[in-house]
């Protein structure tokens, strides 16, 4: 896995604009020098829609605003949406050309101590980019919304604190930006080139991911009947109708499209989305005495969505801006149906120095 990641790291170095000016002397090239040297070519930019970054240094101050939504249905009708308190962070940014780190401080659970933990990166270049994210979130979930019946008045169970739910998810998204050159994705999420005239691209991308749920269906089951005099029918306090754990591993194949309109010189729009074709596999599974090719089934796929907005103004100098990256996953069984979507808000403001 980490040979992987540096070998996308590597690539990520090779196809920013932020090296167009880079150049290896003819007399120390090679093989290495050869292979730079056609991976910068590949994916140089044009510089008439294209600015690449004329500073080797950048520093920000960045709100990050993460949100989460699990929404759970279950096969005799019952609906129940969940969702943490978000989480608000704020912290200073230094940057070196493409590398971009910082440090954030939550300051809306700052005396909290929990089983929260986030983690998400988002390298952009010019070609390539790649998400790569882990979430386990599990102590501060409320009930925002729940059916259980028009029958039940369930007004009273909204934004209840439930504590018996714990969700995780780990992977990474991998895409390909195809009109490169006129097209640029690090000038709306990472503001390392500027977008001078508007284009668009296609995108083509592959995901991996791990998802995790422990559900407490008797701590559930007991807050509804005390709310609302509901008795969960087909043995739902024994657990016998809905799994306490669903654990699953989600492969895609997405496509989409993102366009930069620029309305006025120095300010960027971005809106982009990538559906995707998701295989979802369990450890049930999985039949040792079958090859795996006779255990793929159509019930196992399921359609996923990555979305993007962002708006930036970079005069080069300067710059100011927020994004919003929201990801969903959908997962469905003949007992339950998950729907997972999680992302980040960020507002920021920053400047460049040290012009090269």
């Amino acid at each position: 896995m980490l040979r992987h990641l540096y070998l996308i790291i590597i690539l990520l170095i090779t196809s920013s604009p932020l090296m167009a000016d880079d150049s290896i002397p003819p007399q120390k090239k090679g093989v290495i020098g050869v292979l730079y040297d056609f991976v910068k070519e590949f994916s140089r930019v044009d510089t008439n829609y294209v600015e690449p970054q004329r500073y080797n240094f950048a520093a920000m101050i960045q709100n990050t605003n993460t949100y989460e939504v699990y929404r759970l249905s279950s096969s005799d009708g019952m609906n129940v949406v969940f969702a943490p308190k978000p989480r608000i962070k704020v912290g200073p940014y230094f940057g070196w050309r493409w590398i971009f780190l910082g440090y954030t401080l939550d300051v809306a659970h700052i005396k909290e101590s929990g089983r929260n933990q986030d983690f998400n990166l988002s390298l952009y270049s010019n070609q390539i980019g790649v998400d790569l994210f882990y979430r386990r979130t599990g102590d501060n979930y409320k009930i925002k919304e729940i059916d259980v019946g028009r029958q039940y008045d369930t007004e009273g169970l909204k934004d209840l604190p439930f504590d018996g739910i714990e969700a995780s998810i780990k992977g990474f998204n991998l895409y390909y930006i195809f009109n490169h050159r006129k097209f640029s994705y690090p000038a709306a999420y990472s503001q390392s080139t500027v977008q001078r005239r508007s284009a668009g691209s296609f995108m083509a991308g592959i995901g991996y991911t791990r998802h995790g749920l422990n559900m407490d269906w008797m701590k559930l089951s007991a807050i509804i009947k005390q709310h609302t005099g509901y008795t969960a029918p087909n043995g739902l306090d024994a657990n016998r109708n809905l799994p306490p754990h669903i654990d699953y591993t989600d492969y895609s194949i997405s496509g989409g499209y993102a366009y930069n309109w620029v309305p006025v010189r120095n300010l960027l729009i971005d809106a982009s989305l990538s559906i995707g074709l998701s295989y979802k596999t369990t450890r049930g599974d999985n039949h040792e005495d079958k090859p795996w090719f006779k255990q793929l089934s159509l019930h196992n796929t399921n359609i996923d969505a990555i979305g993007r907005m962002g708006i930036v103004w970079n005069n080069t100098k300067w710059f100011v801006g927020a994004n919003a990256v929201f990801h969903s996953y959908n997962y469905h069984k003949s007992q339950i149906t998950t729907n997972n979507t999680f992302g980040n808000v960020n507002i920021y403001i920053g400047f460049n120095f040290d012009r090269r």
